[in-house]
């Protein structure tokens, strides 16, 4: 016998169809599972072995041959017990699911037969419609996830129990016909009799047909109590398939999950006391404005100065000017965070608020990359279309800042393996912080607090940032002791700050409409020379600049957007002198190492 039901796993972020097939056959009674399972795959055939007899079914004493395909793809997870369970018991003809065709079925089973959520069921049931599947099967747990993907009915169970069980008088039991020979042996009752040389001989009785089905009857309903078959059956005389009655087909419709209102309102307010607001910095409202400025155009940004200027402080309200995601975007890091078993409350909806991702230095550089053996999305992904804070950027170990190079360069991460590559999405806004030197105190001015630091020692403090990667850092801000505490004028509020990025943000939402770009950050090539062209005067300009301070074309390009951000919060088509020397001001470590030198 042969059923197929049809699951799913994860590729990287993205969901993969899985089919899974089951086969009954006479020998031995074993279970295989065939189609490179990982662990947790091979030990499903015991959770679902208790969990079909604890819920009231009989496991096939059969040989069971479980084949994962394509047999090609590596899989790992608990999200296909669920399908092999049923499969197992529709194969047996314990249950009959006419639309398994069109239903994906994901979750993993205890002993007792209930259903556990799994991570990732997002980007699956995306897959499944992708793939045409009317409905999908999930535990009660990962309903309202689910149902974040339109035009797809969910089925939401907490136990395999919750399944319909078929009526008495409508059924016909699959597993009863392989039971078959035990009733004939009932119908055809044998006993003892004696032969003509006083030998015992087998010989069939003489009891009516009628009174043979009432005791086979007798013994089925015993089997039923002994808990051997899963629900009553009816034996009637004769045992031909054409006189039994057909099987019931099973509805979910009683399983349907109403899901709840989606929010689709951005994720900051304006009226959110407890929000954290700019207004709570005093001062530094040189720093607001390059934040302003990198918001306005997702550019890389590094904050050095003295401990206590409010260096993290100022970062860390950086997401409270941001825009929120729109549609698109918000499937997409709503993916990342399923995926990577982060999304921790699906009822309110997509993930609407851009991410902030704040490591520790000590993270490894598969943590902050991604990896594993199948390898699973890392910080930089986890901070896709948001934020990657890396706070005292020194004190990372250079390894783990270099793979850093790649993601903020092409936007993606690609990890390779033998069997395959792997590519996350990592498009992220790079904000560090960092002091001057070690001691901390370079340049700060106090008479109380002087730097110890050596030069040589300074310089190896800085060498842990690469010149490549500060490079790929458009803005590189100073961040002074403050000296009049609030007397700098009226400090700007988040509100203040986000009205004028929002305002940048709808320039280039106008501009780029055709392009796959969202940000000036993203432009390069001709995109580049056609949206932020200099002039005369500007190319110049920037020209005399570049060999002053001995700047690469990289260092070049990123100038020229930065510039185009700058004209978009002025209002400006064009690109001005003004605009260009600003951005070049936010360069600071470049001019450093020119003056050092």
């Amino acid at each position: 016998m042969y059923g197929k039901m049809h699951s799913a796993c994860l590729y990287g972020i993205e969901g993969v169809m899985i089919g899974v097939e089951i086969d009954l056959a006479n020998g031995l009674p074993q279970t295989n599972i065939i189609g490179l399972p990982d662990s947790a795959i091979r030990e499903a055939v015991e959770r679902v072995r208790a969990a079909v007899k604890n819920c009231g079914y009989r496991y096939p004493q059969q040989r069971v041959t479980v084949n994962l395909a394509p047999a090609d793809l590596r899989k790992e997870g608990s999200a296909f017990d669920l399908a092999i369970a049923l499969g197992i018991l529709t194969t047996s003809g314990q249950l009959v699911m006419p639309e398994a065709e069109k239903l994906l079925l994901i979750g993993e089973l205890a002993l007792d037969g209930s259903l556990r959520p799994v991570t990732g069921v997002l980007p699956m049931v995306e897959a499944a419609r992708r793939a045409g599947f009317r409905a999908v099967l999930v535990p009660l747990g990962n309903a309202a996830e689910a149902a974040l993907i339109s035009g797809i009915t969910v089925y939401a169970i907490e136990h395999l129990g919750q399944l319909p069980q078929p009526e008495h008088e409508s059924v016909m039991n699959m597993a009863d016909i392989a039971r078959r020979s035990e009733v004939e042996q009932i119908v055809s009752v044998n006993t003892m009799g004696v032969d003509e040389s006083g030998g015992s001989v087998k010989t069939k009785s003489s009891l009516p047909i009628g009174l043979a089905v009432a005791e086979a009857e007798a013994v089925t309903k015993e089997a039923v109590l002994q808990n051997s078959l899963p629900f009553p059956v009816s034996v009637s005389s004769g045992l031909a398939n054409s006189e039994r009655p057909p099987v019931m087909a099973l509805t979910l419709d009683h399983l349907k999950y109403i899901p709840a209102v989606i929010y689709e309102g951005s994720a900051i307010t304006e009226d959110n006391g407890m929000l954290e607001d700019y207004s709570d910095v005093l001062g530094q409202n040189h720093v607001k404005r390059a934040l302003t400025i990198a918001a306005a155009g997702m550019h890389n940004i590094i904050l050095m100065g003295p401990p206590g200027t409010g260096k993290t402080m100022l970062i860390k309200r950086l997401s409270s000017i941001l825009p929120p995601l729109n549609d698109s975007e918000s499937l997409e890091v709503t993916k990342i965070f399923s995926a990577a078993g982060k999304l921790k409350d699906a009822h309110s909806g997509l993930l609407r608020g851009r991410p902030f991702r704040s490591p520790h230095h000590t993270i490894s550089a598969a943590g902050l990359i991604g990896g594993g053996g199948i390898p699973k999305p890392g910080e930089v992904s986890l901070a896709h279309r948001g934020i990657l804070f890396l706070d005292e950027l020194p004190e990372f170990s250079r390894n783990v800042l270099e793979v850093l190079r790649q993601p903020l360069e092409d936007r993606v991460v690609t990890i390779s393996r033998a069997r395959a590559a792997f590519t996350f999405p990592a498009q992220f806004l790079l904000a560090c912080s960092m002091n001057p030197c070690h001691c901390g105190y370079l340049g700060s001015g106090g008479l109380q607090q002087r730097c110890t630091c050596s030069p040589a020692r300074i310089a190896q403090y800085r060498s842990k940032i690469s010149g490549p990667l500060l490079d790929r850092i458009d803005m590189q801000v100073d961040v002074p002791r403050p000296k009049d505490w609030g007397g700098e004028g009226p400090s700007l509020s988040s509100a203040e700050m986000r009205a004028e990025v929002l305002k940048a943000q709808a320039i280039q939402t106008e501009r780029y409409k055709t392009l796959p770009i969202s940000w000036n950050s993203e432009l390069s090539g001709a995109a580049l020379r056609r949206y932020a062209s200099l002039g005369r005067e500007g190319t110049l300009m920037l020209h005399t600049i570049l060999e002053s301070l001995g700047l690469s074309m990289r260092a070049h390009d990123r100038i020229i957007k930065l510039a185009r951000t700058i004209a978009d919060l002025e209002g400006s088509v064009d690109i001005v002198s003004a605009h260009l020397a600003e951005a070049v001001q936010y360069r600071n470590l470049d001019r450093q190492i020119m003056t050092e030198d």
